[in-house]
């Protein structure tokens, strides 16, 4: 078997920039799903027969067919946003990152309260799991300590072994 070859991706556009356009694009083909559905209506298909040739529930079909009716074009383009906006803006989020650095490991709980603390925004532990993943960070559940232990049991290991 052959040496894997390693290729190197030229980052013409910031990631930030990547993802919007991505969403963009997705919010696009939602569009087009949404007028062959149409243009199968114009052609007599029933809701039904159109829905299932676009894989959409019948429900979802009378959706459209209404959203059409009432306001054309426009009623056909998704209605969401981005997501819910983060409650740390950039600027914060720096700060945070640069804060994180000041020692080696955090655990979520610490993280958690020092967000609480420093920014009056409350998180829950998985939403700073997504945001430590986001700055690049690894997230690594501790070893369970053994109460049973001694405290000196690796010197006690090597005179023994």
């Amino acid at each position: 078997m052959g040496r894997k070859r390693v290729y190197e991706v030229v980052k013409h556009l910031p990631a930030e920039e990547l993802d919007k356009r991505i969403k963009k694009l997705e919010k696009d083909t939602r569009v087009l799903q949404r007028l062959y559905f149409i243009r199968y209506l114009y052609r007599g298909m029933s809701v039904e027969e159109a829905a299932e040739l676009v894989g959409i529930t019948k429900a979802t079909g009378y959706t459209w067919l209404k959203r059409w009716n009432t306001r054309g074009y426009e009623g056909l383009i998704p209605e969401f946003g981005g997501g819910r906006p983060s409650k740390l803006t950039k600027d914060q989020k720096e700060e945070l990152k640069e804060m994180l650095k000041e020692r080696d490991s955090w655990t979520t709980k610490e993280v958690q309260e020092l967000i609480e603390a420093k920014f009056g925004v409350s998180y829950s532990s998985w939403q700073v799991r997504r945001i430590l993943k986001s700055f690049g960070m690894k997230y690594a559940k501790p070893y369970q300590k053994d109460y049973r232990k001694p405290e000196n049991a690796e010197d006690s290991l090597k005179k023994h072994g």
